[in-house]
């Protein structure tokens, strides 16, 4: 049998599972799980295949929305020359949070089989998201006798182990996983509290990407989207509830000489636009839809600060993209928020998830405002150098563990 090397093609072979993975159709979903493995992939030690499943739909027809997205998804595709599958699996209205992880593995199964028929036999399986992602990697790794490790992100150990079902699956998974890593120590955390070991737990935070997040100067920045002089908050996230939009609309109330643009699309669009008029806001709050990856380094640019009121949050990424374009922040201090904002630099915390809070925070950042380029400086220690070392470590550390436990894998 194929014995694991360490570097370059033939090095370690992993098969990244995570229903949360960009596709053609929806290029910005989970795209935070593809950069972390193409930054590993730079590395030139490790060699991988995506399996993203969708779920099932029969309609591609437009007035579906995101489930006719998920019928247009490609079975087949590649990005960034990576590999990608998109097998289908079901998921049945009200039983299928509990049932979601036999459901990916089922829908997943005969896909990893010809992938390894096809000669890819993978070391190990690298899952995202503990719920239900991780928890179907668990499966799918018994049928095939592979090592797997679980990346937990946010809401999969901040929300979903609150209700019975779910809880029992992660608390089944975790002792099966070769290792649980938390992108901030908050989800380790939490994992230990629901019974988790802690000495199979790592954190592996989340890097930005320099390259793309860059700042521009802020008029230029201004001027390419059609703002405004004067000052101008960002808040960017779908449009739910536990991003906190609704605060920052409040809060205009109390800075009429500023402007609120709001990036990101969702159910609560028509709500919050009502807020703003309820709050005789409107003139002063514009809603600007999702937008490409591609242009947010010039809104992060154009802003003088960053909003962030969610009312849960694993690692926001948001914040760091923000600070790389040199724009500070103002997040609720909750979750891995408070391993991110660590530095007057940085931006600040909010005491508490209000209007007043925010409001104070804001006049806190603005009484001893940072030069945009302290608040790039303090972003450019968050590379993802530091997490492709550990990931490497990880990976070699449980196939040189594994090959102990099994001579016949250096045979």
């Amino acid at each position: 049998m194929r014995a694991p090397v360490a570097g370059g093609a033939g090095g370690i072979r992993t098969l990244l599972f995570s229903s949360l993975y960009p596709s053609s159709v929806r290029p910005g979903f989970g795209i935070f799980v593809e950069t972390r493995l193409r930054h590993l992939l730079a590395s030139g030690q490790v060699e991988t295949r995506v399996v993203a499943p969708v779920p099932w739909f029969p309609s591609t027809h437009p007035r579906f929305g995101m489930w006719a997205k998920n019928a247009a998804t490609p079975r087949h595709e590649v990005r960034n020359g990576v590999e990608i599958w998109h097998p289908r699996y079901l998921l049945p209205p009200k039983v299928g949070m509990n049932i979601a992880p036999l459901a990916l593995a089922l829908g997943a199964r005969s896909t990893v089989a010809k992938l390894i028929e096809d000669g890819f036999d993978f070391d190990l399986i690298d899952a995202h998201y503990y719920y239900p992602d991780g928890v179907a990697a668990a499966i799918l790794a018994s049928w095939f006798g592979k090592p797997f490790i679980i990346t937990a992100r946010g809401s999969d150990l901040t929300l979903l182990p609150e209700y019975p079902i779910p809880r029992c699956w992660i608390r089944w998974a975790e002792p099966r996983a070769a290792a649980s890593i938390g992108v901030c120590r908050d989800l380790m955390d939490r994992l230990v509290r629901l019974g988790g070991r802690a000495d199979k737990t790592h954190v592996f935070r989340n890097g930005v990407d320099l390259e793309r997040f860059t700042p521009h100067d802020p008029a230029a920045a201004r001027q390419q989207l059609g703002m405004p002089d004067g000052r101008i908050f960002l808040s960017v996230g779908n449009l739910v509830e536990l991003k906190g939009h609704h605060i920052s609309i409040e809060a205009m109330k109390r800075f009429p000489d500023a402007r609120l643009f709001i990036v990101g699309e969702g159910g609560e669009r028509a709500s919050l636009q009502a807020l703003a008029v309820q709050h005789d806001v409107a003139d002063r709050v514009t809603f600007a839809g999702a937008r490409p990856q591609s242009e947010l380094s010039y809104w992060y640019s154009a802003a003088d600060a960053l909003v962030l009121c969610s009312s849960r949050e694993g690692w926001a990424n948001v914040l760091l993209e923000s600070m790389a374009c040199g724009t500070p922040v103002v997040a609720t201090a909750l979750g891995g928020t408070p391993e991110v904002v660590q530095s007057p630099d940085a931006g600040r915390l909010m005491a508490d998830r209000s209007v007043d809070a925010l409001v104070n925070a804001l006049g806190d950042l603005f009484a001893a405002y940072p030069s945009r380029q302290a608040v790039r400086a303090y972003a450019e220690q968050f590379d993802w150098a530091e997490t492709t070392r550990c990931q490497l470590a990880l990976f070699k550390q449980i196939m040189g563990g594994r090959a102990a436990a099994d001579p016949t894998l250096t045979a």
